[in-house]
């Protein structure tokens, strides 16, 4: 009989960084900045830094929060945390202090790792908080700061850690996600989603072990670290880190690693094909291009071929409550099938059914809801939000859409009113109620615009009280307060009223409409 301890380092999340070492032990796994590390080398890290984290007191179930940009600090805690069974929950560094605070709060947070640019954000967060272990990684050179442990002593910490009963259900994983509410949600994965989910990726996107990809999107994105870092590392495929999406430093990376593979979504993409150095750099080598995250209209996609022509296109279409992955488009069917999502992924199931969750025919609108071992297993203290979400034993996505007759997911519309800018999704509610702490806003209602750049833009259409001056300016400004950056409107318009209905709802519908070429008639 297998010790399940011995199981649990070897067919669990926590396994990943060993069975590749095995495999390949000289072969580059991550590489980031100057730092070159083979899986053998990786796998040794992750020991020492998860034994260094038991020596700091953390146990199974203990939460670690992760604030940073990407470096390849990043996957070392993803793994190192599962060999003990604590939760790593990745935080998005666009965040305020307050917005960090709530989710220290809400995850409970028993650790904080940040990277040294970020620490004043996390501090301010931590106002009032007993968060028992502190550490700072230096992206920087900058001093640790007091009461904070330098990262580079856990790489140096001597191990092995200990050894701890991983289970496939046991959660390592908690995602926050704003969804369509002013409060993320907690998303909790286990090590049995995360391992479908790799699988899903592997085969649904063609992936292979001599692949060598670039990673540029936040690591605090499950589509990044999941779909394609973690996915890689478990297939033996080379993993290059960029601090950020820079469109110069994707194509020079590209160039001199000769990469395969990159995943983008299409304000990347667009930015690429726009930069100065596209035609100048050797990509030659890529041969791979992933998108998702929103829409790619098709004359982008028709561009990308026309100057890629070796270049093969998936588009990855889910959710952070999928761990993300739900259906992928191949390449064979991006000419005929332009726009689609594709089908289900390897280990889902996708349909599109009606208010009464009944499957709707072919060609008919309705919300698309998803089965899967790799979906998360509820939202973190939300029980009752968990129930609705997953009612029948379905992920309702909040999207809106229609299978065809051959099975393609098409996504019409989003039954929510988010707005995904960029790639990060912005509920327009959390958007509206920091409007409403401006001086002299009477209404407001935030829609998402049509953008060249962002795909989709932040616009508020205000109503200033009666005798209030406004500008522009003071809008923006007082959304900054409370507001990551990339939540800030980018368009303020002034109304005398907003278009309701006969009950008082406001017809969101409409003011998309109305402000549909904002971006295009401003200067």
């Amino acid at each position: 009989m297998t010790n399940p301890v011995d199981r649990a380092r070897t067919h669990t999340l926590a396994g990943i960084p060993r069975r590749s070492a095995t495999r390949f032990p000289g072969k580059t796994a991550v590489v980031h900045r100057d730092v070159r590390l083979t899986f053998a080398e990786f796998d040794a890290v992750v020991d020492r830094v998860a034994a260094a984290l038991h020596a700091a007191g953390l146990r199974k179930g203990d939460r670690l929060v992760l604030l940073s940009h990407n470096c390849w600090q990043f996957p070392v805690l993803n793994f190192a945390t599962a060999r003990l069974g604590v939760v790593f929950v990745p935080v998005n560094f666009m965040l305020t202090g307050t917005e960090v605070g709530y989710i220290l709060r809400d995850c409970d947070a028993d650790a904080v790792v940040v990277e040294d640019a970020l620490a004043p954000v996390a501090e301010q967060a931590m106002t009032g908080l007993d968060v028992r272990v502190r550490a700072v990684i230096r992206l920087g050179d900058d001093r640790v700061r007091p009461g904070w442990t330098d990262f580079a002593e856990w790489t140096g910490h001597p191990g092995p850690p200990p050894e701890v009963p991983v289970g496939d259900d046991d959660v390592l994983r908690i995602m926050y996600t704003s969804g369509t509410e002013s409060r993320p949600k907690g998303a909790m994965l286990t090590s049995r989603s995360l391992m479908w989910q790799y699988v899903s990726c592997i085969v649904s996107g063609g992936m292979e072990t001599g692949d060598v990809e670039v990673h540029a999107l936040p690591l605090y994105h499950c589509a990044q670290l999941d779909n394609f870092l973690s996915t890689d590392l478990y297939l033996g495929a080379t993993s290059i880190i960029l601090d950020r999406p820079d469109p110069g430093a994707i194509l020079r990376a590209i160039e001199a690693e000769r990469a395969t593979n990159l995943f983008a979504p299409p304000t990347v993409w667009l930015s690429l094909l726009q930069h100065p150095e596209f035609e100048t750099t050797d990509l030659g080598s890529l041969r791979k291009g992933y998108y998702g995250a929103s829409a790619l209209p098709t004359e982008v996609l028709r561009e990308m071929e026309r100057r890629m022509p070796d270049m093969r296109f998936w588009n990855f279409y889910g959710q952070t409550e999928m761990a993300s992955l739900a259906t992928a488009l191949g390449p064979e069917d991006q000419r005929r099938r332009p726009g689609s999502a594709g089908r289900a992924a390897l280990n889902v199931e996708t349909r599109v059914v009606d208010e009464q969750d009944r499957p709707l025919p072919a060609g008919e609108v309705g919300e698309i809801v998803h089965r899967s071992p790799h979906a998360t297993v509820g939202y973190l203290g939300a029980p009752d939000k968990t129930a609705e979400a997953f009612r029948g034993g379905w992920f309702h996505s909040g999207d809106l859409g229609y299978v065809d007759d051959e099975g393609y997911l098409w996504v019409v519309d989003r039954k929510k009113d988010m707005i995904k800018t960029g790639g990060e999704n912005v509920a327009t509610r959390e958007v509206e109620e920091a409007l409403y702490t401006v001086d002299g806003v009477a209404e407001a209602a935030v829609v998402g615009v049509p953008h060249p750049r962002w795909i989709e833009a932040v616009a508020a259409i205000v109503v200033p009280r009666d005798g209030a001056v406004l500008s522009e300016q003071d809008v923006i400004a007082g959304c900054r307060r409370v507001l990551a950056g990339f939540k800030v409107p980018k368009y303020v318009v002034f109304a005398e009223a907003l278009p309701k209905n006969p009950s008082g709802k406001i017809l969101k519908r409409e003011l998309r409409e109305r402000y549909a070429e904002i971006a295009r008639l401003s200067p």
